[in-house]
């Protein structure tokens, strides 16, 4: 019965053959359509950047570090030998004063063994495609792990600016992405899967700290051993697969480890803001924030391990992680770009103000358009910046619906009387 004007009127009978519709599933079309259009934007971006290395030396980015690390692996030669990877640069045009090596450990540097069989302009064209990809996919498996929304919000992640910035540099951090973005996808239906997914945050483990901690304690208390199981079996089979083309990877790596001087690297850093305060000629204060954010990551998972959500939960230890890095460039916070989306998402749905993002992402993006370089101290904001907005738009929408269930609206009440 349905009420139409005050007057009560019988509902007209569907019929048993006619074709019930879900409105979550799109049009043919419209799928198609999309597919169309982000092949033809990626055949663009393709020919575009194809033609622009013709003229362009590929080894200014970082990109050269990755691909002599994959040359020496794939000629059986040590992947952090300095004095080979100056040389096999300085051939390709490389005219630093310093060499570009990967400290990444032997447990994933075999990731990067494919370019070792391309030359620098291919691998950098490749590279750069397959990064390219990984945002794509990431954001689509985004909109599918949100429950498929009606809003382009997603779109919004093409001009995330820490991605653009690693696409510019040819780093590591849309792999990151990638990889993060399985994991969730994948947590609750095939988490052996979800665990191996994590390979890649390997390159750079400095960055997962805290995250890796919690991951553990969650695999051992929630008696989720397969996605603990599929992160190990891969690292292993990496591992052994890295051994087989360099017998002593592992101690070249410490060699290297120990003479690369890492520690007077500067990055746009809390951490290293903090050494500048304390010490700068001591090592230990930029490791400070570290301890302290894995000594709140446990304490943050215990008191809530009973309700643990990845999306939530799980990315706000993600953010902290990346905000107290000892090690971290503006890059790599292209990992943090499903926390901003699911804080975009959540402020969305409970109306509230969008203007914390579109300030953050606005800046940031007007930072890379004025080239201003990421080595500086002005990036130094961004990844606080990113944290807040999550847990601003999260903790309020927390509090909204606890309110919902302590005072439900008007609509919920009992109907009146027509």
């Amino acid at each position: 019965m349905t009420s139409i004007g005050g007057r009560i009127e019988p509902q007209r009978a569907k019929s048993p053959t006619a074709p019930v519709r879900n409105e979550r599933t799109p049009s043919p079309w419209r799928m198609a359509g999309a597919i169309a259009i982000v092949a033809t934007g990626f055949l663009v971006v393709a020919a575009a950047y194809g033609l622009s290395l013709q003229a362009n030396n590929p080894t200014t980015s970082d990109f050269i570090g990755y691909w002599v690390a994959g040359q020496q692996l794939a000629h059986d030669a040590n992947p952090y030998d300095t004095q080979a990877i100056f040389q096999l640069e300085k051939r390709v045009g490389y005219d630093g004063l310093e060499p570009r090596l990967t400290p990444s450990p032997p447990v994933a540097v075999i990731l990067l063994l494919p370019l070792g069989y391309l030359s620098v302009k291919l691998g950098l064209f490749l590279w750069t495609m397959t990064q390219f990809a990984c945002l794509s996919l990431s954001l689509w498996l985004l909109w599918k792990r949100h429950g498929r929304p009606p809003t382009m919000l997603h779109l919004l992640g093409f001009v995330f600016a820490p991605a653009i910035a690693c696409l510019q540099a040819g780093q590591l951090g849309l792999f990151f992405l990638l990889a993060l973005v399985l994991f969730l996808y994948f947590i609750e239906t095939k988490p052996f899967l979800a665990g191996a997914f994590l390979l890649p945050c390997a390159l750079k483990p400095h960055l997962f700290v805290p995250f890796g901690i919690v991951l553990v304690l969650w695999g051992l208390s929630s008696k989720a051993y397969r996605v603990l199981a599929g992160a190990g079996s891969m690292a292993i089979a990496c591992s052994a697969l890295a051994w087989l083309f360099d017998p002593q990877v592992w101690r070249h790596y410490f060699v290297m480890a120990r003479s690369a001087n890492l520690e007077d690297r500067y990055t746009p850093t809390l951490s290293v803001v903090l050494r500048q305060l304390v010490a700068w000629n001591a090592e230990w204060p930029r490791f400070v924030l570290l301890v302290i954010g894995c000594v709140w990551a446990v304490w943050y998972f215990w008191t809530r391990r009973d309700r643990w959500d990845w999306i939530d939960q799980g990315q706000t230890v993600l953010l902290a992680s990346v905000l107290c890095s000892p090690y971290a460039w503006f890059t790599d916070e292209s990992l943090l770009l499903p926390a901003v989306l699911t804080g975009v998402l959540r402020a969305k749905q409970m109306h509230r103000s969008l203007v914390p993002f579109a300030l953050a992402a606005g800046v940031a993006l007007a930072e890379i358009a004025c080239t201003v370089k990421i080595t500086t101290l002005f990036y130094i904001w961004t990844a606080p910046a990113w944290l807040a907005c999550f847990v601003l738009a999260t903790t309020q929408t927390n509090r909204d619906r606890q309110s919902r269930l302590e005072y439900p609206p008007a609509s919920s009440a009992a109907p009146r009387n027509q």
